[in-house]
């Protein structure tokens, strides 16, 4: 086929096929049956088709996932569930086990947890589980790295013990006494890692579970629970809606802490600070990263009263508006200027740059220096 053959039979895919189409291109066989997997979800003025109680859905989504790239078949699904309301096949445990797991998947069946049948509860959590293994695999090492090599920077010190020495660091340091005839370095200088084996930082990530900021939450629960695993830090987890709930203990199984997730519901966020202020110890060695949209449907003022103590005790405040690659988010200018007034850095952060802002905040790096030149938009 060449260029110009090509170039129409997508626009023949495209345009669906009507007789004003204006490509006059007809499809082989196969093509035939992409056109038809694009027709049942896409043709508003098709008769039939799929639908909650369809029998075609579960063929359909096989048929997506063999015709189409992973991430085309994850738009398409949720396109099927917001076009076509079939929010009732995430119930059915064939349809689940026909699904391409990603993030916007596990938010809905967050969203959907109470209300799943226990029939269909275990392949919710197996779809949950393969997401989540997904992104430890990508996130994990990452965050690691970036948090322990910023922390043990910040802790070294040059009479360490022999448990606390950095052999690397000391080895490069000491290598012009390397001494030929013995064939080894005498380590005048000596570099450890200070207190490594207790909590150097506490980390406070409060998530704000309206429905909105359900894929933020999906990643907050990954790098939560990555950062606990961390001993060098010690990290709890927050959630709220109009109530708050800790969920701290749930950090070593993150796929329970995410069915522990409510999404929806209203926002209190002068709450979840109250809570955090009540559960921080200490101030000034502590990093509260408050992610949500900022629109608050509790106290304002009793809110920015808290962001205000909490600053004041020491505290460093980090907003995010949101955790995800969707882009620029909706959200409370008023707040996020009267935050921003206060010296809180207010931006959205993609999941890659999380694992380095953790390590900026950590080592008490300027947080809206380090936006700034990871060009994220700060709210001034």
């Amino acid at each position: 086929m060449n260029n110009k053959e090509e170039h129409l039979r997508k626009w023949r895919l495209i345009l669906g096929g009507q007789l004003n189409d204006g490509t006059g291109f007809s499809l082989n066989e196969r093509d035939q049956h992409i056109d038809k997997t694009l027709e049942a979800l896409y043709d508003n003025d098709r008769k039939g088709g799929l639908g909650p109680s369809s029998p075609n859905i579960s063929r359909w989504l096989g048929d997506i996932r063999e015709f189409f790239p992973s991430s085309v078949v994850q738009v398409m699904q949720q396109d099927a569930l917001k076009r076509l309301n079939l929010t009732q096949m995430l119930f059915e445990k064939e349809m689940l086990e026909n699904i391409e797991p990603d993030v916007q998947l596990v938010a809905t069946l967050m969203t959907l947890s109470r209300a799943i049948p226990d029939k269909t509860k275990d392949t919710a959590r197996q779809v949950v589980r393969k997401v989540v293994e997904t992104l430890m695999k990508r996130l994990a090492q990452p965050t690691q790295q970036a948090i322990t090599g910023s922390l043990n920077r910040s802790a070294r010190n040059r009479r360490p013990r022999h448990h606390e020495i950095n052999w690397h660091a000391t080895i490069q340091k000491n290598l012009k006494h390397y001494q030929p005839e013995y064939k080894t370095i005498i380590p005048e200088i000596k570099i450890g890692y200070g207190r490594k084996r207790t909590s150097l930082k506490d980390v406070v990530l409060c998530l704000d579970q309206s429905g909105s900021m359900g894929s933020s939450v999906v990643y907050s629960g990954i790098f939560g629970a990555v950062m606990a695993s961390i001993p060098a830090i010690k990290t709890k987890m927050v959630v709220f809606d109009t109530a708050v709930a800790d969920l701290t203990e749930e950090l070593t199984d993150p796929v329970e802490l995410l069915f522990g997730v409510q999404l929806g519901g209203g926002t209190d966020i002068n709450a979840a600070l109250t809570y955090c202020q009540q559960i921080i110890t200490r101030p000034p060695d502590t990093v509260l990263v408050l992610i949500t949209d900022l629109y608050e449907g509790g106290d304002v003022a009793g809110m920015r009263k808290r962001a205000t103590e909490l600053t004041a005790a020491g505290v460093q405040v980090i907003v995010l508006l949101a955790l995800n690659d969707d882009g620029a988010p909706a959200y409370d200018h008023g707040n996020a200027q009267f935050l921003s007034n206060l010296g809180i850095p207010v931006f959205a952060c993609t999941p890659d740059l999380f694992p380095e802002l953790m390590a900026a905040a950590l080592s008490k790096q300027d947080i809206g220096a380090w936006a700034a030149k990871e060009d994220l938009v700060l709210k001034k």
